[in-house]
């Protein structure tokens, strides 16, 4: 199984809808990676707010984050291989790496609310 690590710039949250407007390269992110993790493969995302560890742990992204600086983020691993830095994949970028249809990579969560108006 082909693993995917996504190492994002400091931000609140990887959504996309935090802040004064929507990011729509995130939110496409964020629907790609659920879709992926609804096929079961394995993607983690670091977001250098909030898992600080887990940049400095990774050795290549940490020598790339001390050469180039944080303007690298976000920064792609595919298997423990860096694949592309300084913007987001496409996702037809993630449809040739991991072998799946860009049609499959457009799920977006879905959720129930149940409202009582009595």
């Amino acid at each position: 199984m082909k693993k995917i690590e996504i190492f994002d710039p400091a931000m609140c949250c990887s959504t996309g809808v935090c802040g004064p407007s929507v990011d729509p390269d995130l939110t496409r992110i964020a629907s790609v990676v659920y879709s992926l993790e609804q096929k079961n493969f394995d993607v983690t995302r670091y977001n250098l707010a909030n898992d600080p560890g887990a940049f400095t742990e990774n050795k290549k992204v940490n020598r790339m984050l001390h050469e180039k600086g944080a303007d690298v983020l976000p920064i792609i691993l595919l298997n423990n291989e860096i694949i592309k830095s300084g913007d987001y994949p496409t996702n037809e970028e993630f449809a040739k790496w991991l072998d799946v249809k860009e049609s499959e990579l457009q799920q977006k969560p879905k959720v129930s609310i149940s409202l009582d108006f009595d």
